[in-house]
């Protein structure tokens, strides 16, 4: 009997299973009035044209796939009836879920065909169409192609100008991608557009960041995040619901190279919340569109989690389908799974994809140079193209307003008076023209002795400096092994301040021979490359210090250069052994460097814990002190030293 009763119970509670999935899934179909839905309900062509581009988040529900095949099936029929209007509409909804996907050849196909018609479309259709085509070219690497398109977007007035540092960055020159960037658009941003201001702080900390200068970008991206966090709450101002998800896209960006500076600096564990966040914001915000932002960000994540050794983690993630389409993105992922492999000693895997990454760098390395030279020198000719163009166009507008101006001269001016006056001036003229040729000729000829002469002098000069360098650089390493064979920490500290100091004048040398000015250092670039010199010698400290560089502009010649760059090597030394003995979290460095005309002025200030008390005292047995006051003196000034409440500031002047 009591079998009986369970047995009931048990069919009832299967049929309340039953009937409850039943009811759950009529609710999921009740709900199904998704987007794709709607967009099928739309009336006509044009009604399901605007409706895709203004719809936010489109991928929700429905992948870009099922997307693609409800249009392929409108795009058909529209060929059936001949209507071309609606024909173009559904090509250039196709081009763009080709391009969500991730398939930008694809994309680039469809979208020449629209280019073709790009007189029948209006303002609006041709913006887009221009848009899609700048993104697929830059993802496939056609700069020169990209560049086209950006010329086209200017005829047409939808943008001033055509910018070129995007490509540079692609191209690995971050730094005049940085240069570039800041010249054109810091000008265009307001200081109440705190989104422009996050959006610019961010891509010139990826620029920094790209250069391998994370601790440098560091200041960039919080200020990024302080600016779109702003605009984000702020209340005053009413945005839609594209501007929210917008500026939530941005924060994601930002926090995910955050992540990657900490990763770069071998910081695994403050990467990960910010990899994670970033990711899950991103993939909120974008859903179903191909992004190469949550591809890096997953694979840094691997990275870290291999390095703190969470290999459960590192593999679930490598395990994810992240759709790669990008050679770099490969190869680090086919890396990182062999390195998984050999931390859980699964050797003959990972020298499976240790293989796998051979073949793909010899096919890489056959073609990436040459390709790299044809797209560089592409890209140079079409600036150059360009700015003749405009060159051309303002001699024009020149000549137009000279030729007016003459017109209104000839009639003011007398007949018989400028016949006078040609006459006389005539003879003058063939006789100056006669000799102005010989002293041309003349000219000509001695100038190209001493161009000649000058490139013949910068070639030995630049060899010079890099056999210095590279003599300083042997110097560096011999230093280095006498480290290793010695056991004395006295020894070996006096050793690597030793070594810091000669890679810091090698580091004056090689960047005179990279300068294309070989009389002057600019010192913005080798303060930053000195920092990061200096960090590398001291692996403990100094990551998490805010350091401040304001130097921009000032130039000094390798007298000044190399005694500068020693007392600076010996100032950062000091703060990143001394001045925080209870962490770095809140160190601050202040680097202020200025030269006008004859006269400059330098300071260098920490908040650390400052100077000891005996410091007057010792400061005739201190190697570092006595060093610091011989090269000012070299400077012809005398080194000033302040206690303060707050650390310690040292500045001089000089000439």
């Amino acid at each position: 009997m009591i079998k009986k009763i369970c047995c009931k119970i048990k069919c009832a509670l299967i049929v309340l299973f039953l009937t409850g999935a039943c009811v759950f899934a009529q609710d999921s179909l009740s709900t199904e009035e998704n987007l794709l839905k709607k967009f099928q309900d739309a009336e006509n062509a044009n009604g399901r044209y605007f409706f895709f581009f203004d719809t936010l988040n489109r991928y929700n529900e429905n992948s870009a796939y099922d997307w693609l095949d409800a249009v392929n099936i409108y795009h058909n029929n529209s060929y059936k009836i001949n209507d071309s209007s609606a024909i173009r509409q559904y090509k250039l909804i196709q081009s763009q879920l080709y391009h969500d996907i991730g398939d930008y050849d694809k994309s680039i196909a469809i979208t020449k065909e629209l280019y073709t018609e790009i007189n029948k479309l209006d303002l609006e259709t041709k913006e887009r169409l221009l848009n899609i085509m700048d993104n697929a070219y830059s993802k496939l690497e056609l700069y020169d192609k990209q560049i086209e398109i950006r010329e086209e977007k200017r005829h047409l007035g939808l943008t001033s100008d055509v910018a070129f540092y995007d490509i540079y960055s692609n191209l690995g020159l971050h730094r005049k991608a940085m240069e570039d960037y800041i010249v054109e658009v810091k000008k265009t941003i307001s200081e109440d557009d705190h989104y422009g201001l996050a959006e610019y702080n961010n891509n010139v900390g990826n620029f920094l960041r790209l250069d391998r200068s994370a601790p440098t970008a560091f200041p960039y991206f919080k200020k990024a995040l302080s600016y779109i966090d702003l605009y984000l709450i702020d209340i005053t101002e009413e945005k839609t619901e594209r501007e929210v998800a917008r500026g939530n896209l941005l924060k994601g960006i930002i926090e995910g190279n955050i992540g990657k500076c900490h990763v770069q600096l071998k910081e695994y564990e403050e990467a990960l919340p910010f990899l994670e966040k970033s990711i899950e914001s991103i993939n909120e915000n974008h859903e179903g569109v191909y992004s190469e932002d949550v591809i890096e960000n997953t694979l840094n994540l691997v990275d870290c989690h291999l390095q703190l050794k969470n290999y459960k983690l590192a593999k679930e993630y490598l395990d994810q389908e992240l759709r790669i389409t990008n050679v770099a993105h490969i190869i680090k992922k086919n890396r990182l799974l062999a390195l998984y492999y050999d931390m859980i000693e699964d050797y003959k895997n990972a020298s499976f994809y240790l293989k796998k990454n051979v073949k793909i760098a010899d096919s890489v390395d056959l073609t990436t140079p040459k390709l790299k030279r044809q797209q560089l020198a592409a890209v140079a000719e079409k600036q150059m193209e360009i700015s003749r163009s405009m060159i051309n166009q303002q001699k024009l507008e020149m000549e137009k307003t000279r030729n007016e101006l003459a017109s209104k001269d000839e009639k003011m001016s007398l007949v018989f008076i400028s016949l006078i006056f040609t006459l006389l001036g005539f003879a003058g003229l063939v006789f100056a023209y006669l000799k102005s040729i010989k002293n041309q000729r003349l000219i000509a000829k001695q100038k190209h002795i001493i161009e000649n002469s000058l490139v013949e002098k910068d070639s030995l000069l630049k060899e010079i400096h890099h056999r210095v360098k590279n003599n300083l650089q042997m110097v560096s390493s011999l230093l280095s092994l006498q480290t290793k064979n010695t056991r004395s920490k006295a020894a070996i500290e006096a050793l690597e301040e030793g070594k810091s100091r000669v890679k810091a004048m090698a580091l004056i040398h090689q960047k005179l021979y990279q300068n294309d000015d070989l009389s002057v250092i600019e010192m913005q670039g080798y303060i930053e490359s000195l920092i990061n010199s200096v960090q590398s010698v001291y692996k403990k400290g100094g990551h998490n210090i805010n350091i401040t560089i304001d130097t921009e502009g000032v130039e000094l010649d390798i007298d000044r250069a190399i005694p500068f760059g020693l007392i600076l090597n010996e100032l950062v030394s000091n703060s990143f052994k001394y001045a925080f003995p209870d962490g770095d979290e809140n160190g601050k460095i202040y680097i202020h460097l200025r030269k006008n005309d004859d006269q400059g002025y330098f300071e260098y200030t920490d908040n650390g814990v400052g100077l000891p008390e005996d410091t007057d005292e010792r400061a005739n047995s201190s190697m570092g002190i006595r060093l610091m006051n011989r090269l000012v003196n070299q400077l012809q000034s005398t080194l000033n030293i302040d206690k303060t409440v707050d650390g310690v500031r040292f500045w001089f002047n000089f000439k």
